[in-house]
């Protein structure tokens, strides 16, 4: 949000500098972001002053150009090399000087240097309007006012207007601070507890009077509830022009184009009071009838940004007797418009209800002005003061007379609310006691009533404006940050509890595996849970009637909550390949959200993603692509380390592999891994293989047990065997390490595959396997015999089960 200094300081008067006042509106939790500089006119017309030809001879080597001598009002006249036609002694003219920086149509900047024209010095430029960049005309020099005296700055011969602009970053909750006069409210409550006492100014509606009561036009709204209060009144006479340089200039400062005096004040108003108005063609609402009601569902409507929009049955609108002339609070539409040629208007000014307005402008995907302050709740006891204040505005910018009595609508008032603050809550909720005085000055510069008066505390009424504040401990808030955060006192005692939590408590077991995975390169990512439905169409286990929709979604690609934690880990992998981050490795923690029949359920999971090189490129090794076997170890000694070393394999049952494994503990799943579909990856343009693992993590918490299983470190040697077997190529490892297992369940601790050979010099469909077999006895050293007796048990049922041969 942008506010102008010199327009606030219209609300209150003040002298500090625009630094001073950032600091103060950041204390009080409207955080001033920057702070920009703005100039009517593009440099200010800085180095620019009003010069005196004093003479003007023919330049001795150029036709077209003067030589001028020019007092500039500093007692030592220069000359100036001039090729403007109608130079002329005697004359008063704009001179830009050496080191002035001047600024073309296209913003584009040059400076002027001293320099020689055709062997005569020049010491600056007379100059023409469009040099300047206050016209057009490029015929002649601009000649002066006579009476203007020389070295007077141009800047206020123009009337050049420079202001300071505070780009404030408001938070959502604060409503009441969404215009001009809200920030000055804000500011003269910070500037009273620094004891520098100032009046709100606010501006004057004394002069509104109605001229004549020649156009009426009759309002009728059907429903108080979404349309608490509404008003109108029209104005005949008007001419539609452009708006006076004042008025330009307040909305350029805030970065708003201006357009016409009748739009340009309804936006004026908008960001001096926060009150939204519209502004129609009078001539334009048929049967001279304002009818405020909820669409007709299906209606087609234009707005003014010549959108054909379908209106729902929650939308508010204005209609007139041929139907909708415009979308309550977001948006007017296209027909009855302000054009230049109206000559009388029908200016409104409404409170909405918010949650309805909310809605409206986020089914038709419409930010405006308007409906930003509309849904968010802004002050409605200002809205006939702010249709009053457009009114005279309107008249003083395009003439006109008010030609009905104003009508507001307005049933059922909307009362200030009530709130008990207990002097003991302050204390402990600001850690610090205030002086009872202190709290009720504050309180009081916030406009906030205080109806009762006790030793325990306060009756307060705080105003209908202030939407955010309705409990007691949003009072205290508004206590606190008035007072100063920076003023609250810090004691140099740090109490803490000791608390007695769990080895197994979820957080550690996080802690455990997070810390593991970044030693080995992994990088974690939390992506948002909000994401799009389309995604269940590339999954059949995805299910639409399981998705959790938003009712008012942020937009459409954020319309329902993830059932599955792939399709952002892809987002992640396409945006960092898109940017040359092709080697990744990432791990997430996060939940995924289903509507089942039974109700809603949360699953939490932990995902890894790798994809690219194992390694960064180097030239001390080979670059190797990270594979299945390498993912496969990450995903076996994250479980090793929680403490599962003894998984069955299942067969997958999700879709979205191309191939893979899923572990599980008794009837448990615990992981599914393995590498993603190229069809799944085609829709996020990735075109590279990507592994992904998802861990049942609900499942793993409540596995884990907590309990440390150690056993002596043997005394006895280990003997290593190894086999080179040639197998069939359908015969797996797996197979192998079952049968070795199965054969010898005490004696053999470990089987390992450290070779694969497939190729010349073998039959056919035949490959080869060298295994290795670790063999140890805990309580005696093994002897040959022992060693021999279970290798050959073991061949042989290698040889009886899978076919295996011995190489």
């Amino acid at each position: 949000m942008r506010i102008s200094y010199n327009w606030l300081k219209q609300f209150i008067k003040l002298d500090w500098k625009s630094e001073e006042t950032a600091a103060l509106l950041t204390d009080l939790g409207l955080e001033v972001e920057g702070v920009d500089k703005f100039e009517s006119l593009k440099g200010g017309l800085e180095g620019v002053v009003v010069g005196h030809v004093l003479t003007c001879i023919q330049h001795p080597n150029a036709d077209r150009l003067r030589v001028t001598t020019v007092d500039l009002g500093d007692g030592t006249p220069v000359q100036i090399v001039c090729g403007a036609p109608n130079v002329a002694v005697g004359q008063k003219v704009p001179v830009a000087t050496i080191g002035t920086t001047l600024y073309d149509k296209e913003g584009n900047a040059f400076q002027i240097k001293k320099g020689k024209i055709r062997g005569e010095e020049s010491h600056g430029m007379i100059c023409a309007e469009d040099e300047l960049g206050i016209g057009e005309s490029h015929d002649g020099i601009m000649i002066l006012k006579d009476d203007l005296k020389p070295g007077t700055p141009a800047s206020k011969v123009f009337n050049i207007v420079s202001d300071e602009v505070f780009e404030i970053g408001l938070t959502p909750n604060r409503a009441d601070a969404m215009s001009h006069l809200g920030v000055a409210r804000d500011l003269r409550a910070g500037l009273t507890q620094k004891n520098v006492h100032t009046e709100l100014i606010t501006p004057s509606v004394s002069n509104f009077r109605v001229d004549k009561r020649t156009l009426k036009i009759d309002i009728k709204v059907e429903d108080n509830k979404l349309v608490p209060r509404y008003c109108g009144v029209t104005i005949s006479g008007v001419t539609v022009q452009q708006s006076p340089e004042w008025l330009q200039n307040r909305l350029k400062a805030i970065g708003l184009t201006p357009k016409n005096n009748v739009v340009d004040v309804t936006n004026y108003v908008l960001h001096e009071l926060g009150q939204p108005l519209h502004a129609f063609d009078a001539a334009k609402i048929k049967g001279l009838k304002v009818l405020v009601k909820n669409a007709t569902e299906g209606t087609k409507f234009t707005t003014l940004d010549d959108i054909e929009r379908t209106l729902s049955s929650e939308d508010i609108v204005i209609c007139d007797e041929n139907g909708p002339m415009a979308i309550a609070g977001v948006m007017g539409g296209k027909k009855s418009g302000v054009t230049e040629g109206t000559s009388a208007i029908f200016l409104e000014s409404a409170y909405f209800n918010p949650v309805s307005i909310r809605k409206s402008a986020k089914r038709h995907g419409i930010s405006s002005d308007a409906s930003f302050r509309f849904e968010r709740g802004i002050d409605p006891t200002i809205t006939q003061y702010a249709l009053k204040r457009a009114a005279l505005l309107i008249q003083e910018t395009g003439g006109g007379e008010i030609t009905c009595d104003l009508e507001d609508i307005y049933p059922k008032k909307i009362e200030d609310h009530s709130v008990f603050l207990n002097f003991d809550n302050v204390t402990r909720v600001i850690g610090q006691e205030l002086p009872k005085e202190t709290i009720k000055k504050i309180l009081v510069s916030l406009e906030v009533k205080i109806s009762t008066m006790s030793e325990k505390g306060l009756g307060l009424i705080i105003p209908s404006y202030r939407v955010d504040v309705e409990r007691e401990i949003d009072v205290i808030e508004e206590i606190l940050r008035v007072y100063g955060y920076n003023n609250i006192n810090f004691t140099q005692k740090l109490n803490a509890s000791i608390a007695n939590a769990s080895r197994t408590d979820d957080h550690k077991l996080q802690n455990i595996v997070g810390s593991q995975l970044t030693s080995l390169g992994f990088n974690e990512m939390m992506a948002n849970s909000l994401t799009t439905p389309e995604y269940i169409k590339l999954s059949e286990n995805l299910k639409e009637e399981f998705n959790v929709l938003m009712l008012n979604p942020l937009s459409s690609d954020l319309s329902a909550m993830r059932q599955s934690l792939l399709f952002s880990a892809l987002e992640a992998v396409s945006f960092n390949i898109n940017r040359r981050r092709a080697d990744l490795k990432f791990f997430e923690f996060g939940k995924t959200y289903h509507k089942m029949p039974s109700g809603y359920e949360e699953k939490k999971h932990l995902t890894l993603t790798v994809t690219g090189s194992r390694t960064s490129e180097s030239w001390a090794q080979q670059q190797k692509t990270a594979d299945f076997f390498m993912f496969k170890g990450y995903v076996t000694n994250i479980l090793a380390r929680l403490g599962f070393s003894k998984v069955q394999t299942q067969p997958l049952t999700n879709d979205v592999f191309a191939e893979g494994i899923a572990l599980a503990i008794g009837s448990d799943v615990i992981v599914e891994f393995g590498t993603i579909k190229k069809t799944i990856l085609k829709h996020f343009d990735i075109k590279q293989e990507v592994l992904f693992a998802d861990f049942n993590w609900g499942a793993i918490s409540k596995l884990v047990t907590g309990k440390i299983k150690y056993t002596d470190i043997s005394k006895f040697p280990e003997v290593r065997r190894d086999l080179a077997l040639l197998v069939d190529n359908g015969v797996t490892f797996e197979s192998i390490y079952d049968i070795a297992r199965n054969t010898e369940k005490v004696l053999l601790k470990d089987i390992s595959l450290f070779d694969v050979y497939e190729g010349k010099n073998l039959p056919e469909g035949k490959k080869s396997y060298a295994v290795s077999f670790m063999l140890q006895d805990s309580t005696k050293t093994l002897t040959d015999e022992q060693i021999d007796k279970i290798m050959t048990k073991i061949r042989q049922n290698l040889e009886t089960q899978t076919g295996a041969q011995l190489r």
